[in-house]
């Protein structure tokens, strides 16, 4: 068995973190919210490090798609949970790190519960509903959090609730009507891993209170060009108040569709935004189309659509092997058929 002292000499060596510092670090609990390609090399980076307890909160399970880019994975971890399958690898890094899973997503339900037994929020997520749940949780359980999100060879990097400090609705005051996923838009796989290890950085710059962290500036780097700019902006005390004074809830961008008269397919996730109010809509994500496909009428013309018009083709080809034949695919996404 090795030895904390001879694991973590070298860190312990620096004057900022020393004996004294490493104790912190094993003393501290890390939650993750998402562990996928920000999640793993930042979860990677804090056990390594030494952090004592972290959490994995990610309901999904391992595809192959996610191995360019979720590290921690393998081709014989496709099919099992991803927080089941980055503990293994996890405790292969480091195992004196309690590390507990939970394969669930996070909701008004249970987040608070969660925030409260854990020191530093980590947000790994890919969807702007979530980031908003973790914000607004994070600040009536007064954790810091700490945020990234990129999109395509672009990632951004900030703290949000730290030493009250602003939160994430000071700088996104709503959610962008349009919510791009990296199955729709794709993404180059160094990037979340640039962005998480960043992640990783600033939590242990939060829990041994060294350094500069980054609350109140915003961090965006392109990789194509390698330029970085650094935004700052101030915390706003009539957004915070919005979200202390009320009652969790989802954050939901409202709309309607721009012809009442058909009949669609929603292929997305439901979290996914916006989300029309029309009755006509029979909402199932695509992992679910091959246990429910039933449950879509073919005796009408149904309008099959997504965030941009690559999901709902790949849903018209499975159905259209069960025998469906009365599919129109919404090529230019849910945004051309709003009103």
């Amino acid at each position: 068995m090795i030895s904390s002292y001879t694991r973590y000499r070298r860190q312990i060596k620096l004057p900022e973190v020393g004996q004294e510092g490493q104790e912190k670090l094993a003393q501290a609990k890390v939650l993750l919210v998402g562990v996928g390609g920000l999640g793993c090399p930042a979860a990677q980076y804090l056990v390594a490090a030494g952090i004592g307890t972290i959490g994995l909160l990610d309901h999904d399970k391992v595809d192959e798609t996610n191995l360019h880019r979720q590290i921690l994975f393998g081709l014989e971890d496709v099919g099992s949970y991803k927080a089941e399958a980055a503990k293994k690898a996890l405790h292969r890094i480091n195992d004196q790190v309690i590390i507990n899973t939970y394969n669930f997503s996070l909701s008004v339900d249970n987040c608070t519960d969660l925030f409260k037994t854990y020191d530093v929020i980590v947000d790994g997520t890919d969807n702007f509903q979530t980031k908003y749940l973790i914000n607004d949780a994070a600040l009536q359980t007064n954790k810091p959090w700490v945020y990234a999100s990129i999109f395509k060879f672009e990632g951004q990097l900030s703290v949000f609730n730290y030493q009250n400090g602003p939160s994430y609705r000071c700088l996104f005051p709503k959610a962008p009507q349009e919510d791009l996923s990296c199955e729709e838009i794709g993404v180059l796989g160094i990037l979340p891993g640039i962005f998480g290890v960043y992640q990783a950085t600033e939590v242990i710059k939060i829990i041994l209170r060294i350094g500069e962290v980054l609350s109140g500036k915003l961090k965006i780097i392109h990789t194509l060009t390698m330029q970085e700019r650094i935004i700052s902006f101030k915390r706003v005390e009539e957004r915070i108040a919005e979200v202390t004074d009320k009652a969790l809830a989802l954050e939901s961008v409202s709309c309607s569709l721009n012809n009442e008269s058909k009949t669609y397919l929603d292929v997305r996730e439901l979290h996914e935004q916006p989300q029309p109010n029309n009755k006509n809509i029979i909402k199932i994500p695509l992992a679910e189309l091959a246990l429910r496909y039933e449950e879509i009428p073919n005796s009408t013309d149904i309008h099959v659509y997504c965030q941009s018009g690559i999901r709902s083709e790949k849903a018209i080809n499975f159905l259209r092997e069960q025998g469906f034949n009365n599919l129109i695919n919404v090529e230019g996404g849910i945004q051309s058929i709003l009103k």
